[in-house]
Order: structure tokens, then sequence, then C-alpha cells
């Protein structure tokens, strides 16, 4: 366990992010190593897995549920030095993650064909997206008894661990890529199979790595099948933290199956570059989302240890780092996006769509800092609620007007990104105003916190 309520806040954030980002980096490089071999595939192959990926946002729902509320409820536990309630909570919430596998497995078999058959442009795309996402699924399903093991190392300060794990599970992903997608070496080569199947291998791994590390190292939380037994009261605070957490991955989800679904007439090519572009964007998002998950234990710790000026601290320089960050990138995709794009394809349609969506998007990027970091904010306060009203914002502000524009004469692709920005634009004020009024609520009108909502 580390102490988060002491020392100098900017090192420390960037102390804790650090791990965070170097593990990223790796599955930022895996990313666009995986990109590359599927874009070999063909239009219909990058389109398809790009609209089944959109699934990972209902994943990553789920997940959130679970991180979000593992961090939140056990920073706060280790902050007030209760080290009891803090396993018990880790301990809880790996019986949740094995509620969410079985579901997930049994919802991505049973549904797949129907969703992709809604948003991907023509039946050569749901075709390679639907054999994608049957592979995929045991590694979507096994994210979830990772993030709880993840999640509760980080709430007590520990970021070097689930780095290097990850960072080992990316490299045999790397790995395995060429292998399985385009038959490098000894490997068949299964393409878009071979692509699910690479991810969720690798998945599993990490996994076992992790309950390696539990077992005979980590002692603060612990396995223990005494605490297995379903505890519906934490469970009920899991999910009122939770939820609007996970809300707000669903509302991503939404945003970008609406995307597909405006540009689908626009043709395979066209959803090839968004997909593209919106892998670079993933990867560029990862730095300052690294910033954002250090902030959320640090302003747990520092809440439940009623230390509220630094909770003020972690949130305005932790704004300042992720701004930063993104006024550099957004130099970068204006200077070289088409060279980014065309990295990973050879059609002139496909680096068009991609390169122009990054130039425009990154319009929006220090927006999007500001909410990530926001959302970290949220996490450690134990009240994810604002931040999912932000994101409805966003959704409410983006698909009326996009779908309006959709129907109208002379409606561009370029359109889509321009509804874009004003939406971030508007969920980023939102989510800044939103953080003021938690601070306060919760800061302002009580000398000590008053434990988890």
């Amino acid at each position: 366990m580390k102490d988060l309520t002491q020392g100098p806040m900017t090192p420390l954030i960037i102390g804790m992010a650090a791990p965070v980002a170097a593990g990223m980096i790796f599955q930022t490089l895996y990313l666009l190593v995986d990109l590359y071999f599927v874009a070999a595939l063909g239009d219909d192959s990058v389109a398809g897995v790009g609209a089944g990926g959109t699934l990972m946002f209902m994943i990553m729902a789920l997940t959130q549920i679970l991180g979000v509320s593992a961090v939140a409820m056990i920073s706060q536990a280790v902050g007030r030095k209760d080290q009891p309630q803090a396993n018990l909570i880790f301990n809880q919430s790996l019986v949740v993650s094995a509620i969410f596998a079985v579901v997930t497995l049994l919802g991505g078999f049973l549904l797949a064909d129907v969703y992709l058959a809604s948003i991907a442009s023509d039946a050569g795309a749901v075709r390679e997206g639907v054999i994608f996402l049957h592979w995929f699924l045991p590694g979507m399903a096994l994210q979830f008894p990772m993030m709880a093991m993840a999640s509760s190392l980080r709430a007590t300060g520990l970021v070097k661990p689930g780095m290097v794990v990850q960072v080992l599970t990316v490299v045999l992903n790397t790995i395995l890529a060429p292998i399985l997608i385009a038959g490098w070496g000894p490997g068949p080569a299964l393409g878009v199979m071979g692509a699910g199947l690479a991810s969720s291998i690798s998945v599993l791994v990490g996994v076992i790595l992790l309950t390696l590390y539990f077992i005979k190292m980590e002692k603060y939380v612990s396995f223990d099948t005494a605490l297995w037994r379903p505890q519906l009261a934490i469970w009920k605070r899991m999910l009122n933290i939770g939820l609007p957490a996970g809300g707000e991955m669903v509302l991503l989800f939404v945003y970008f199956s609406a995307v597909y679904w405006l540009i689908q007439d626009f043709g395979a090519a066209a959803q090839a570059g968004f997909s593209i572009g919106g892998r670079i964007m993933q990867s560029i998002f990862m730095p300052t989302m690294a910033i954002a998950f250090a902030l959320g234990p640090i302003a747990g710790q520092n809440y439940g240890a009623g230390q509220f000026g630094r909770v003020r601290e972690t949130c305005y320089k932790g704004i300042m780092l992720s701004s930063v960050v993104m006024v550099v990138v957004t130099l970068l995709m204006q200077w070289k996006s088409d060279l980014l794009v065309g990295f990973f394809s050879e059609e002139a349609e496909v680096i068009a769509v991609g390169s122009v969506f990054l130039q425009l998007i990154s319009l929006n990027f220090v927006a999007q800092g500001i909410v990530f970091a926001c959302s970290g904010i949220f996490q450690g306060l134990g009240n994810t609620r604002p931040a999912m009203l932000s994101s409805s914002v966003r959704i409410l502000v983006f698909l009326p007007f996009a779908a309006y524009l959709k129907y109208q004469p002379g409606f561009t692709i370029n359109m889509v990104w321009y509804v874009s920005i004003l939406s971030v634009a508007a969920q980023a004020v939102v989510s800044f105003l939103l953080v003021r009024r938690e601070f306060r609520l919760r800061l302002d009108a009580a000398p000590q916190p008053a434990g988890l909502t």
C-alpha cells in the first residue's frame, strides 16, 4: 500500500501516471500493430473489426462499474486506515466480476449478428465483424477479473504490478497478431479470427499473472474465500458508484455506433477511414487517460483522510497536466495526420477520411482532456453521476444535430466531425462546472467526509 495523502501533488500525479502511461504506450503499440495487419485484409475487415470493436464500449461500461467502484471504495477505506473493509470490498468485486463475465459471453454470442447488421456498411463487413467478435468474446469476459484485481491495486497506490502485467500481455498480443492474423512463421493465416484469438489468449495470460501476484506478493488486499459470500449491501454501494460510470461508457458506445450509422452511406472505405482514425485517436488519448487514472485514487485517499485542500489541488493540477499533453498531440495531428493514417492504408479515400477526421477532431482534444481529468475526480469522490450527466449532454448535443444533417441535401462526412467538436466542448464545460459543484457540496459543507454514497 502507498500513502497518497502526503507529498507534493504534481510529482505524485506524474509518479502515479507514468507507470500507467508506460503500460498504455505498449497498448498503443499493440493497437497499431493489430490495425496494421487487419488493414492488410481489406476494407471489409477494417470496417467489420471497427464496428465490432464498438462493443468494447459496452464491456468497458461494465468494467467501469466494477473498476470505478473498487477504486472509490477501497481508496477511501485506505485513507481511513480501514484495511478489513478494503479487503472485503476487493473480494466482493471478484464475485461481481464473475457474474459480469458470464453475462458478457451469453449476450455477445446471442446478439453479435443482430447488432453488426444494424451498423456495418455491407454484408462483408458484417461477416468479418461477427467472426472477430466470436473469438474476442472470451477476452472481453476475462477483462472483468483483470479489472477487479488491477483496480484494487491502483486504489492502494500500487500501479507498477498492473503495468508490468499489462506490458507483458501486450507484448504477447503483439507477437501473436502477425502469427495468427497474417500467418507469419508457423502460424495459420486466420485473418480477423486471429485478431480476436490473439487478444483473448493475451488477456487470459494477464489474468493468470495477476492472480499469481496476489497469491505470492500482495498483502494489503488478498483472496479470501470466506469473503466471497454475496454481500448485497456492498453490491448496492458498488452499483451506486459504478452504474453512472458504466452509463457514461454506454453513452460512448451510443456515440460511436451512431457515427458508424451516420456515415454508412459513404461506403466501407469511409467506415474504414473512421475506424483507422478512431484507433489512432484512442492511442493518442492514452497519456491523458493515464493522468485521469492517477487522479481517482489520489483524490479518493485524500477525501477519505479528510484532506480536502489536496483533493482540490489534485483536480486543478490534473487538468493542467492533461491540457499540456493534449496541446502537444493536437499540434501533431494538425501537422502529420495523413502520414499516420497512410501507414495503415494505401487507399486515397481511406486516408482522406481518416486524416481529415483526426485534423478536425483534434480541435477538441484539450476539452477531452478536461473531461478525463474531471471524471477521475468524480471517481475519487465516490460520485460518478456528474460524469454521466456531462456525457449525456454530449449525446444530446451530438445526436439530434447530426441526425438532422444526415437527411439534408449536401450532407458531407465532415459535418459529423464538426458536430462532434461542438458536443465535446459542451461536455467539457459541463464537467468542470459539475466538479466545482461537487467541491461546494462535499468539501465546503462538511469538516469530515460523510463516507461513501
